[in-house]
């Protein structure tokens, strides 16, 4: 547990990566505000207003009794691997490990067909009346929004593209969704930080702009190490959309004693935008040299990136066996499929709120020789 107010929490590195998709009760837990409760669900609806000419409002029949979709689909904080960043610099957030981050089955309805409900065709880029963009309203409060609703939007051509594959989601691994994860309904945006994917959805608008909203204009931004709190400005950044591309050892922690020889080295490796994972690169000499671990999702099938059979917005699972002698530092990177690679340094993409640190992961382990 990171926070108990508001509730943030992450599991064992080791129990994260013991499956391909994540049991529900191993998922993160990212909040800003109280857990809401949604209890009348007959009552519960979802307004759909803004630059449309035809306003509506959505009962939970309405969106279950459209065609049901089942998306494996990874969800990362922007914050994950935050407690890394801040041993460069102080940083602003929760101090996350490497494990706010999950892979999880979301079965809900395409929020395309939900637009076309009100009048909005597919792979509509803007609406008669001028809408570019949809925001999402949340029933969470929380204080950064003085009291007011969460909120975040995506463009209305991401959101009318069947291929995004964007939901309202009201399951999550093949059971009703939990309160933790956004009961009775929520936004799935794949590929995108997690930040997107709103939770207890309340309402839907179709604006002419990018959510105004304080996580969207004065949070999740990514500034270059020379910006601090004096010369701040955000409104020279764009709200953080994609996750670069981003990989982690789980088997691993630091200082491990691990016996002299073999080690196992396992973790996970995803990049955002639908992009796919061409390699993972191990070292055990801190990087000097590199051997390229074996990469799968589902058990069983071999895992070619870009591939029909593949989850396009889903992590990959690493295994690479060394053979360990000395104390040394473990290190992975991934590249995806657009030549993407993590940056060497942390120092190089530090930034005050301690976003995105898709740097080389690094894991120190002391070898415990055997005595004859």
């Amino acid at each position: 547990m990171k926070s108990r107010e508001p509730f943030n929490a992450e599991p064992p590195r080791q129990a994260l990566v013991s499956s391909y998709v994540t049991p529900t009760e191993f998922f993160y837990k990212r909040n800003h505000g109280p857990i809401p409760v949604v209890d009348d669900i007959e009552r519960y609806s979802v307004s759909v207003v803004g630059l449309i000419d035809k306003p509506k409002e959505l009962f939970m029949k309405d969106i279950t009794n459209l065609p049901k979709y089942n998306i494996t689909a990874t969800l990362q904080c922007a914050g994950n691997r935050r407690t890394a960043m801040s041993k460069t610099r102080t940083v602003k957030g929760v101090g996350w490990d490497v494990s706010a981050l999950g892979n999880a089955i979301w079965g809900g309805a395409k929020l395309a067909d939900v637009l076309e409900l009100v009048g909005i065709p597919k792979l509509t880029s803007i609406t008669p009346a001028g809408g570019k963009h949809v925001e999402f309203v949340s029933v969470d409060r929380c204080k950064e929004e003085n009291g007011g609703p969460y909120k975040a939007s995506i463009p209305l051509i991401q959101a009318t593209n069947p291929e995004a594959d964007v939901l309202l989601a009201y399951e999550m691994n093949g059971e009703t969704l939990n309160r933790d994860h956004g009961y009775p309904l929520r936004v799935v945006v794949p590929g995108v930080i997690g930040a997107r994917s709103v939770k207890w959805l309340d309402s839907i608008n179709i604006d002419s702009q990018v959510c105004q909203g304080f996580f969207m204009q004065k949070d999740y931004k990514m500034f270059p190490p020379s910006v601090n709190w004096d010369n701040i400005d955000w409104s020279t950044r764009r709200p953080q959309m994609d996750f670069p591309v981003q990989s982690a050892i789980c088997s691993l922690e630091d200082m491990n004693v691990g016996r002299n020889g073999k080690i196992a080295i396992k973790g996970y490796a995803v990049s955002g935008g639908g992009r796919g994972i061409e390699r993972v690169d191990i070292s055990t000499d801190g990087g000097k040299t590199w051997k390229e671990a074996s990469r799968y999702q589902k058990p069983g099938m071999q895992y070619i990136a870009d591939e029909e059979k593949s989850d396009k917005w889903a992590w990959v699972l690493f295994e690479a066996e060394a053979d360990v002698h000395s104390n040394t530092e473990i290190v992975a990177k991934a590249v995806d499929t657009a030549a993407n690679v993590q940056p060497e340094k942390v120092e190089d993409i530090w930034n005050l709120r301690g976003i995105l640190n898709t740097s080389w992961h690094r894991v120190h382990v002391q070898v415990r020789h055997s005595s004859m």
